[in-house]
């Protein structure tokens, strides 16, 4: 008898009904799920393909997934971090020995019919792993930090080689999120962020104004390290070396980036440069969202998208489809119901009960922020192209699945905010 009672209080710490999710966050996504679909149906109708079934059939099962997380008491995944990291990891290992390559990179694991991104799970196992390292570091330290670097450094490495620019540089933006929420200093931060700076300023363009900005950017973090490391000298002299250092550096590093990946860095200033190769994607695309005006040309009915005149519409490029076809009132929509999604996302870190469930919602939110910035950014010509889909919304099955776990386990925060009482 006293083995049942065990038995049953275990079962009730562990789920509990959704007595407090935020509904709007189910809902949200969902609806975004179903309008994309809508509009990968629109940029298919005269191929035949059917990627808008699969699209709404994958949110089904990530929706099941989420609903599921939700019951679940989050705090469980603290105790297994390191398990959860070293799987990450492992997933990402195997994609270099038995992965399949498609599109000049080699980043997806093939079972049965089913092609599995790890990168795409990782950016999960990554959040749940600095969540656990920053609540057990409230007052942050340039070690503690540095670990946290260093965590972050490896699955990053691990994608960046396959090579997934797009999906490493989410892993940048979670850190660079979660840090900040941790108590990070921000001075720290910056010059984090100052030797990617300094590399771009000095090597982007060779012109005298540049240089100068340059020049003043390294002084500035010399100043910042004066006033926020520990060592003022020091710490302000390296800062001023590491940065001199790093501009010279951008040379060498950028002849390690694929030619795919520089067109892409560098068309997006200047299309016209290469309007039928790296060009063409980003011309058609700012053409499409330009002509759908204010109320768009309607569904089904515009002609860059019709006619197959933005390559990866589906997919990467998602974004002016609607512009074209439901203009700047449907890209408003869109904008609005993901400004809600990370409204809600804040509100729930802001009221967790403790700092590993307030961490893992800024670490879904900052991920979810920069897809969705870079994302749009691209196809308006303000970003480079990068690949990365917009969440919900573009044909991506290993994302969607990894943002609707991603919801799951905020709203498990959310459904465990007050403490369970027995």
């Amino acid at each position: 008898m006293l083995q049942k009672s065990l038995i049953k209080i275990s079962w009730k710490s562990i789920l509990q009904p959704w007595q407090e999710v935020d509904w709007w966050l189910f809902i949200l996504p969902v609806g975004l799920t179903v309008f994309g679909g809508v509009m990968i149906r629109s940029t298919e109708l005269n191929y035949g393909w059917t990627d808008w079934r699969q699209h709404w059939i994958v949110g089904g099962v990530g929706l099941t997934l989420a609903l599921g997380l939700a019951r679940i008491r989050y705090e469980y995944l603290a105790r297994w971090h390191w398990v959860i990291y070293a799987i990450t990891n492992l997933s990402l290992l195997a994609v270099i020995f038995i992965g399949t390559s498609a599109l000049g990179a080699q980043r997806w694991i093939t079972i049965g019919s089913f092609n599995v991104q790890p990168s795409e799970f990782a950016k999960l196992g990554v959040i749940i792993t600095l969540a656990a390292m920053l609540q057990a570091n409230p007052h942050p330290t340039i070690l503690s930090v540095a670990r946290v670097l260093a965590v972050v450094g490896v699955p990053w490495g691990l994608i960046f080689i396959q090579p997934d620019l797009g999906t490493s540089l989410v892993f940048g933006a979670i850190a660079l999120g979660m840090l900040y929420w941790g108590n990070v200093n921000a001075g720290w931060l910056m010059l984090l962020c100052s030797p990617i700076v300094s590399a771009i300023l000095f090597n982007a363009f060779f012109s005298n104004w540049l240089i100068s900005v340059a020049l003043f950017w390294v002084l500035l973090m010399g100043v910042i390290a004066w006033y926020t490391l520990p060592w003022s000298w020091m710490g302000s002299l390296g800062a001023i070396v590491i940065n001199l250092v790093s501009g010279e550096l951008g040379h060498i590093l950028w002849g390690l980036l694929k030619d795919y990946q520089k067109d892409r860095i560098i068309l997006f200033l200047n299309p016209d440069k290469d309007p039928l190769g790296g060009g063409y994607h980003l011309i058609q695309s700012r053409i499409a969202i330009g002509a759908g005006q204010l109320w768009g040309r309607g569904l089904n009915q515009g002609t860059q998208t019709q006619l197959n005149f933005i390559p990866e519409q589906h997919t990467d490029f998602i974004f002016s489809a609607i512009g074209e076809e439901l203009g700047f009132m449907g890209s408003l929509f869109l904008l609005v119901a993901f400004w809600l999604i990370c409204l809600r996302l804040l509100i729930i870190a802001q009221n967790a009960k403790d700092d590993f469930g307030s961490l893992l919602a800024v670490g879904v939110l900052s991920m979810l922020v920069f897809q969705v910035v870079v994302n749009i950014g691209m196809t308006i010509g303000l970003a480079p192209v990068t690949g990365i889909p917009l969440p919900w919304v573009s044909y991506a099955r290993s994302g969607m699945l990894t943002n609707f776990m991603a919801i799951g386990l905020v709203q498990s925060v959310s459904n465990y905010r007050q403490r369970v009482k027995y």
